[in-house]
Order: structure tokens, then C-alpha cells, then sequence
């Protein structure tokens, strides 16, 4: 059965860091693409970044460029999102999905299995 499992989120000062973990059971990660997406309170969900499993980064969000960075330890079947210089309108949950399928993009409705969400609070 897989299972995706998110952790790292939390509440955090404008400026800050937080690295952002989905580990996986059931499947290995390595063999498929990897997406996260986050949901702002009212708002819609949005892909943040995806990254293929030929590690080839297939989408990051003009919003979070230069600031995110997503990566994976194979080892560890584990993907991650490294968030730096967070803002109050980073302010959301954030989800990885898997998508079983090999594609050039990233979209929330192709994804396969989702994590649960870890919360994400940026304010002063």
C-alpha cells in the first residue's frame, strides 16, 4: 500500500527556512515523478514544483524561483522541499503527490497518491 508521509512544516518568521520532507512506503520514489503543491486558506491548490524521476526538475512556480528547491535522497525514499526566504504569502498547506505516469509537466489532476499535508505559517 503506499503511503506518502509529509512532514517539517510550522510556524516561521518572514525570512526564514524550513525544509519540508515526503517519505514514502509501498513504492520507491526514485522510479517516478514527485510533486508538491501547496493550498492557501480560500484559495486554489497550486503546484509548486515537481521533480521527475530522472531527477530532471520538470516545473518550479515563478513564485517560489530562486527561493525553493526541491530534491531527493534515494536512499532514504525520501523527497524534499527547501524553502528559504519564506513570506506571509507562503502561508499554506503543503502536499507531495506521486504520478505513476512519465510526463514533461506537472499537474495536480494526474497525480496518483497524496500525502496528508503539513502546515506551513509564515507571519511577524
Amino acid at each position: 500500500q503506499v503511503q506518502l508521509v509529509e512532514s517539517g512544516g510550522g510556524a516561521v518568521q518572514p525570512g526564514s527556512s524550513l525544509r519540508l520532507s515526503c517519505a514514502a512506503s509501498g513504492i520507491n520514489l526514485m522510479e517516478y515523478t514527485v510533486g508538491w503543491f501547496r493550498q492557501a486558506p480560500g484559495k486554489k491548490r497550486e503546484v509548486v514544483s515537481c521533480d521527475r524521476g530522472d531527477s530532471n526538475v520538470i516545473f518550479i512556480a515563478d513564485s517560489v524561483k530562486g527561493r525553493f528547491t526541491i530534491s531527493r535522497d534515494n536512499a532514504m525514499n525520501t523527497v524534499f522541499l527547501h524553502m528559504s526566504d519564506l513570506q506571509p504569502e507562503d502561508t499554506a498547506v503543503y502536499y507531495c503527490a506521486v504520478d505513476f505516469w512519465y510526463r514533461s509537466y506537472c499537474d495536480g489532476d494526474d497525480m496518483d497518491h497524496w500525502g496528508q499535508g503539513t502546515l506551513v505559517t509564515v507571519s511577524s
